[in-house]
């Protein structure tokens, strides 16, 4: 059985330094500041007149926080499932934009907001949370109707892959990747094997290319893949 929404919420709850470091980004997670950079410089590119961002699954605000960097100013609408990380959030953005910041701990399961309510939407290492492929489509949909025509959505996380042997070679080498993280050895193993025990518990990804299919049947176009690396991908699309 995989890990409950409330576990999750409690895990979150307990690391919010963890993700509270704009420079590295999430240590655990492949080309971490290099997706960060991709993502809210695509964002920026392909909505320039953009005033409005979701941050679904925000964490600490890193994201929105970057954006900020390249399109000052938004009307900030950060949604999490973790208390504490919405209020860290709230108080590093309030420091990075005179706009309008809005925190809501939900989950995006059971979000609801005004259609067109949204230039740009950014989902970072959250939708791997998501469980069946009813719940994709349901959220990939309605990230489309809050999307205003030409707005955007960007997602960086964690991917599966169709081919049994290209995800027994990519996990082998995130494995190599998280033990070398701790200095190789005993300790990294240990490491690598706490990292693979969490993901087994809480996540369920889905393969890269079945998220790009299933975002051009909710109607995103322009769809590009920014990055891949290992078992990580940052990725997205326009409304037309």
């Amino acid at each position: 059985m995989k890990f409950t929404v409330e576990r999750i919420r409690t895990h979150f709850d307990q690391d919010v330094e963890r993700f509270s470091n704009l420079e590295t980004g999430q240590s655990a997670t492949m080309d971490a500041p290099l997706c960060l950079e991709l993502v809210t410089s695509a964002a920026a590119a392909v909505t320039p007149q953009t005033q409005s961002v979701l941050d679904i699954g925000c964490g600490a605000g890193n994201y929105t926080l970057k954006l900020l960097q390249k399109r000052p100013d938004l009307n900030c609408t950060l949604m999490d499932l973790s208390q504490p990380m919405l209020d860290r959030a709230r108080h590093r953005i309030s420091t990075a934009t005179h706009g309008r910041i809005e925190t809501l701990q939900i989950d995006v399961r059971q979000a609801q907001f005004a259609p067109e309510g949204f230039d740009i939407i950014l989902a970072a290492a959250v939708l791997h949370h998501l469980r069946t492929d009813r719940e994709w489509q349901h959220v990939f949909t309605s990230i489309y109707q809050w999307l205003r025509p030409g707005g955007s959505f960007w997602i960086f996380d964690l991917v599966e892959h169709s081919s049994p042997a290209v995800q027994r070679t990519m996990w082998q080498r995130y494995g190599q990747y998280l033990s070398e993280l701790k200095g190789g050895g005993e300790l990294g193993d240990k490491y690598r094997d706490s990292v693979f025990a969490y993901i087994e518990a809480e996540d369920t990804p889905k393969p890269l290319l079945w998220q790009i299919h299933l975002l051009t049947k909710v109607g995103f176009s322009d769809l590009e893949i920014l990055h891949k690396n290992g078992p990580f991908a940052a990725f997205g699309g326009r409304r037309a």
